[in-house]
């Protein structure tokens, strides 16, 4: 695997479906002082009010994609994407490298430390990131539990919640790719264990590519 610039010994990638509890996770590491980037978050400063990808994307699709405050409108462009293809795959070639080189400075800025968590929602639906991630860790739930969390989260209808989880990996993809797991289909409380199993053999892993011969 291969990143330009400086990187920590290890890198791990973190991803999950919708309604997962990705960002949860992530942020159990993050209390244990782990690094995170976030490609979701890079996403939305990307195209917040201001952000670098809004000219691109005005450009792209007109001026109805975009709020009136001058951020990216996503219900607009996600009801776009879902109705075209295309656009979607439009939309992926304007953020894709924006976000790919965003994410190795975070990387990179944390090239001290025994290891980075990155977060990427699709993940395993793009394998330009697994080439160069270390481990794949997979936040793991029941497909039901995702529509009822996201549904409670985000007041979508059922069927609009039903269709992104389709334009997703399956969760026997995102499984069949996964170095580990985290079980977050029950008690939320049991996150804080895994995640302390995983920092303890992250931390062991990054120490032994440490001491390795290079």
């Amino acid at each position: 695997m291969e990143t330009p610039g400086p990187r920590p010994a290890l890198l791990v990638g973190l991803t999950g479906g919708i309604g997962s509890g990705k960002s949860t996770v992530a942020d159990r590491f993050a209390d244990l002082g782990v690094p995170l980037v976030d490609t979701d978050v890079i996403a939305h400063e990307l195209t917040a009010p201001g952000g670098a990808a809004i000219a691109a994307i005005r450009e792209a699709f007109g001026p109805e994609v975009i709020a009136a405050d001058g951020r990216l409108d996503r219900a607009a462009m996600r009801e776009r994407a879902f109705a075209d293809p295309s656009a979607r795959r439009q939309l992926e070639a304007i953020l894709h490298p924006m976000i790919r080189a965003e994410t190795m400075r975070g990387i990179a800025a944390a090239a001290q430390r025994p290891y980075v968590i990155v977060v990427v929602p699709l993940l395993v639906e793009s394998g330009a990131w697994r080439s160069w991630l270390d481990r794949v860790l997979v936040v793991d739930c029941p497909v039901e539990v995702q529509i009822e969390r996201v549904i409670r989260r985000s007041a979508l209808p059922r069927a609009q919640v039903e269709a992104i989880i389709a334009a997703q990996a399956s969760r026997e993809q995102r499984l069949q790719a996964a170095d580990d797991v985290v079980d977050n289909g029950g008690d939320p409380s049991l996150i804080e264990s895994q995640v302390h199993a995983l920092h303890a053999r992250y931390m062991e892993l990054a120490e032994r590519t440490s001491d390795a011969p290079r």
